[in-house]
């Protein structure tokens, strides 16, 4: 049976030394989050869900959820009590706001409540995981009436969230929607149509479920100028939050999945429900979008989570599993074979496991300290430009870190052999949960799009040119020392790669739309190593100073400046080669009609 320890040790590493979180204590909400306060909060919770929620991804993942002939659903044996403890003890208040029932800790902490709950069990994470985008949605956009009565419930736990956006003829381009809204007389709206891919739309874990719906009033644009969105609760709530009868929303169906069993994903159906507009009438889109970028960062540290839960039990496997002998000679002479740990190749995979893994959670509690600065940073300037790197990365964060925690997930399958591909070992599991994460909130080639079609050419390119004026500045600081100049000549070049192949998409990109195209997953990737090899520079330089002052624990930081050197090595070097496929353009990418792809008879 496969295992998950959480790993708070290197978490306290990235909050406490390399982001130095106590030094912003003079903000607010940073105040409280003194070492003592995350230390505490980041080893229970790695204990939490380590021992209560992780036993049950494997027997989620086989039970999976039933939908009763009435529309209600029943999650994997476990789930409930599972959650009640959950609640209970508070794991979804951390980053909250006070006013509405939550702790006020910085977002950062909040995101290793999700690192740690969706490696554990990514089926049971989902469930309080997708309310946080609904939350975020309401506190922007909504009433002080609404917030007042959904956002201190569903905080708490009481209730969750949805974010109900696909139908059936539609994905990506959200303009296509049919679902309808029409007004009442009493300021409400009904709410009638059909939305598919529903995570966790229906269960029994709460009383209530709040589904945010986009929809289209009488008369709206035929586009995605025309989407207003709309709070439809599964029960109706009186004003003072006595839950009432039964709303017109039911589960149709749980959709037929590869992956991620344990949770509900619901076919929607919305018989004149009624609902409430949040914010202006054909101003969803931008509600919308503070959901999916909530949700784009969650979806990205899940792809970390799933290729940190494979490697722990791929390292133990192949400590484990005897096959062969080390190339150099018997590792282990006394015994008839060598632990599978001794070989290169299974090394390789490892090395490129725990570089991924480390590099990416250090990137995306980095991101979650801009998220922190661009609302509460000291000055206008410093809250503008952590909003610009955020906006900048989130894709990066979502499209690379599950690109290649799904390639992780299946690398460290690959080193249990044929004992990878049988269930009962829960490798397949691993990686056919992973599989999702590059799919749903945007599929990974919208990421990389909404990285070059967009993001570069924001505030006239300005985000972009810090990130670059950011990479540069620290690897020529690093310049001259012994050990970590290697490291970021390294990187000063993968960022001279990514510079180069920006200034192509500006000289090639406007006369033919399909050169961005055809490169920005490549160049998605290319960001994806620039972003990771800054962390290792600067966690190398962190683990440098630690061992220069004989501080405690110095096979941690050996380890980390083995690492770093590894990443510097092994993955900087594909920058090259990505920026020579994006510099070959679209033509014979595009020359083929439609005919040429069928199968000759």
């Amino acid at each position: 049976m496969p295992s998950y320890t959480a790993p708070t040790r290197d978490t306290r590493f990235i909050v406490n030394e390399l982001l130095d979180l106590a030094s912003y204590g003079n903000l607010p909400g940073f105040e409280q989050a003194t070492p003592d306060v995350t230390d505490a909060v980041i080893n229970e919770a790695g204990r939490f869900f380590s021992e209560v929620v992780a036993p049950l991804n494997q027997s989620g993942d086989r039970e999976g959820c039933t939908r009763h002939p009435d529309g209600s659903v029943t999650t994997p044996k476990g789930f409930k009590e599972a959650f009640a403890q959950y609640r209970e003890a508070g794991w979804g208040t951390v980053s909250q706001p006070v006013e509405f029932g939550g702790m006020g800790l910085p977002h950062v902490l909040g995101l290793v409540m999700e690192e740690y709950i969706m490696t554990a069990n990514q089926g049971f994470g989902m469930y309080p995981g997708l309310t946080t985008g609904a939350v975020s949605a309401i506190l922007s956009k909504g009433s002080a009436e609404q917030q007042a009565l959904y956002l201190p419930r569903m905080i708490s736990g009481e209730w969750l969230g949805t974010m109900n956006l696909t139908e059936p003829h539609c994905g990506t381009d959200l303009g296509m929607i049919r679902t309808k809204a029409e007004p009442q007389a009493d300021g409400s709206y009904a709410i009638t149509g059909t939305k598919i891919f529903i995570s966790a739309g229906e269960h029994d874990l709460t009383d209530n479920i709040v589904h945010l719906v986009l929809a289209k009033t009488p008369g709206a644009p035929d586009s995605s100028k025309g989407i207003s969105l709309f709070i439809v609760p599964k029960v109706l709530v009186d004003a003072d939050g006595t839950l009432g009868e039964r709303n017109g929303v039911t589960c149709g169906s749980i959709e037929e999945k590869m992956g991620i069993h344990g949770n509900s994903t619901c076919v929607l159906n919305y018989d004149g429900a009624k609902g409430w507009m949040i914010g202006e009438e054909n101003k969803g889109l931008a509600a919308m979008f503070i959901m999916m970028n909530a949700a784009r960062i969650g979806v990205g540290i899940q792809g970390l989570a799933q290729a940190e839960v494979a490697y722990q039990n791929a390292v133990a496997y192949a400590l484990d599993r005897r096959q062969g002998r080390a190339l150099t000679g018997p590792a282990e002479p006394q015994e008839r074979a060598d632990p599978i740990f001794v070989h290169p190749d299974v090394r390789r995979m490892l090395m490129d496991a725990k570089a991924f893994t480390e590099g990416m959670r250090a990137l995306s509690l980095w991101g979650g300290l801009q998220i922190d600065l661009s609302h509460k940073a000291a000055d206008e300037d410093a809250r503008a430009k952590a909003d610009r790197m955020i906006s900048l990365l989130t894709p990066v964060i979502k499209g690379y870190g599950t690109d290649l925690g799904y390639q992780t997930a299946t690398n460290m399958q690959q080193v249990f052999g044929g004992h990878g591909y049988i269930a009962e070992w829960g490798m397949e599991q691993f990686v056919r949960d992973a599989r999702i994460t590059m799919i749903y909130e945007g599929t990974n080639g919208v990421q990389a799009m909404d990285l070059c079609g967009r993001k570069l050419a924001m505030n006239g390119g300005q985000a972009v040119q810090e990130f670059f004026a950011m990479v540069d500045g620290e690897c020529d600081a690093a310049k001259g020392d012994e050990t970590l100049g290697p490291i970021a000549e390294k990187l000063a070049k993968a960022n001279g790669e990514l510079k180069a192949a920006t200034m192509w998409f500006m000289q090639n990109a406007m006369a033919n739309p399909n050169n961005l195209g055809a490169g920005a997953v490549h160049y998605m990737h290319i960001m994806g190593i620039v972003a990771l090899g800054l962390m290792w520079l600067r966690m190398a330089k962190v683990a440098q100073a630690k061992l220069a002052e004989g501080s405690d624990d110095q096979a941690f930081y050996a380890a980390k400046l083995t690492t770093a050197r590894y990443f510097a090595d092994r993955f900087t070097p594909d920058a090259g080669a990505l920026r020579r496929k994006i510099e070959v353009g679209s033509d014979s990418m595009m020359a083929l009609g439609a005919d040429d792809f069928a199968t000759a008879a």
